[in-house]
């Protein structure tokens, strides 16, 4: 098997590489296991050295990074390049802060002493998607490399540049080798690597397909498992909401990376009071993006990530309007080359539309005018979906308020649903489970330990 990289912006082929065998993932995983029996007593001066290290060369090197990421999955130049400077804050924040997450705690009794003790598990398997590929494996590896675990990790099949240079920053940056491995393997080796008895949990950024494969495989092998699935975020304008700043960030929320984004804004869902304003704002400002090469700072919409991603969402908008969504802008692909799709709005999607609560991983928005705050709020939880969301008032308290009503992993006050190193990420329902982030990112594949002392001396 050969794994490909496609230029999205062309459809041009500019690299392969070869598959690994089955024999070479068995070795791999030996080779890991093997690295975490000295890695796991290393000092966390340690790892904080070598993840510095992978922090300043990052910077050092940010815009050929960030090239490999355009190149490989489309992504526009300046969101790569900030996707990189994203990656080395992580770094960072995990180096100066990891000793402090994991140090013991106390569970002294009135009459006992105890404290429980977090150490690593072992073998870690990451299978990482394309659309951030190098934030979604920094966010992962880094704080478990901190906790003193070992890495293997399957990165999504579009993105092999950036897999291969991911690696070669971690081993560059001093890890042992052994420490972190890019595999380049087809999906059905990941079941090899789950059932193997050395690895001791996995982690998957993905679609609900594969997280279900993956929580299977992780239950039936009785392995951790962290899943990051997709979203559908209601992004909720009250009537006394600043339209100016809610249009900026609407068009902002719903089309950070093309709008393939598992926290993209999605569902816009708006008072019936300032529904036209909105939708008049919203529509003129969706018209005004720019589609083109995304290496060109000029472009603000960039191409999906692939021939077949743009395929995919032409086939939901197009099986939407078929079940009676109206379209209010595009719904459709330019004449062009490359895996673009128009930036576009649909209404009247009714819950009985095959769309309703699908994930439409582009720059598709679906708008909803309602009666209240009330309905509102019952429209953003119909979703199997729980990721992130937002909601738009000029009075904070009472966004505040239906915030908390609403049934998601994360909620934004005037704001669209975003990712820092300190604030834990992750979601509810089909949206997956676990943490990543803050220092709940660094406890879930860590055992801890309790260590009983006795009575008080």
């Amino acid at each position: 098997m050969t794994i490909t990289s496609v230029n999205p912006a062309t459809n041009e082929t500019i690299g392969q590489f070869e598959s690994l065998h089955k024999d070479d993932v068995t070795d791999a995983v030996a080779k890991a296991h093997d690295a975490f029996q000295t890695w796991r007593e290393s000092t966390f001066e340690q790892r904080k050295k070598c993840m510095l290290k992978f922090a300043k060369l990052l910077r050092d090197d940010a815009d050929e990074y960030a090239r490999i990421i355009t190149l490989d999955m489309g992504k526009r130049i300046s969101e790569s390049r900030y996707e990189i400077e994203y990656c080395a804050n992580i770094a960072e924040y995990y180096a100066n802060g990891a000793e402090e997450f994991l140090a013991d705690q106390s569970m002294n009794q009135d009459d006992a002493e105890a404290y429980m003790r977090h150490e690593p598990l072992g073998v870690l398997l990451g299978v990482m998607p394309w659309n951030f590929p190098f934030y979604q494996v920094v966010r992962f590896a880094t704080p478990n490399i901190m906790a003193g675990n070992t890495i293997l990790l399957k990165h999504a099949s579009n993105v092999p540049q950036c897999a291969r240079a991911i690696e070669d920053l971690y081993n560059e940056c001093g890890l042992p080798g052994g420490v972190y491995q890019n595999l380049f393997i087809p999906s059905e080796f990941v079941e090899v690597i789950v059932s193997d008895s050395r690895v001791q949990g996995v982690s998957l950024t993905g679609s609900e397909p594969a997280g279900r494969a993956v929580a299977a495989l992780a239950g039936k092998n009785l392995k951790r498992s962290v899943l990051e699935l997709g979203g559908n975020d209601p992004f909720i304008v009250l009537e006394d909401a600043d339209l100016d700043d809610v249009v900026e960030k609407a068009v902002q929320g719903r089309t950070v990376n093309a709008g393939q984004s598992c926290v993209a804004s999605k569902r816009f869902i708006v008072v019936s009071d300032i529904a036209d304003q909105f939708m008049k704002r919203f529509k003129q400002a969706m018209s005004s993006l720019q589609l083109g090469d995304p290496m060109d700072e000029e472009t603000t919409l960039a191409p999906l990530s692939s021939e077949s991603a743009a395929v995919k969402l032409q086939e939901q908008v197009q099986s939407s309007i078929n079940a009676g969504a109206t379209v209010v802008l595009g719904g459709d692909r330019p004449d062009r080359e490359g895996a673009y799709f128009n930036p576009t709005i649909l209404t009247d999607v009714t819950p009985d539309n095959p769309t309703f609560d699908q994930e439409l991983f582009g720059p598709v928005a679906t708008v909803y005018v309602v009666d209240d705050e009330d309905a509102a709020v019952e429209l953003a939880n119909r979703s199997s979906y729980g990721l992130g969301g937002s909601v738009y008032s000029a009075d904070r308290e009472r966004a505040e308020r239906i915030a908390r009503r609403v049934h998601t992993g994360m909620m934004f006050i005037n704001q669209p649903t975003k990712s820092q190193a300190e604030l834990p990420f992750g979601g509810i329902k089909n949206s997956g489970y676990g943490r990543e982030l803050s220092h709940l990112g660094i406890l879930e594949f860590v055992n801890k330990k309790l260590i009983h002392l006795g009575p008080k001396s």
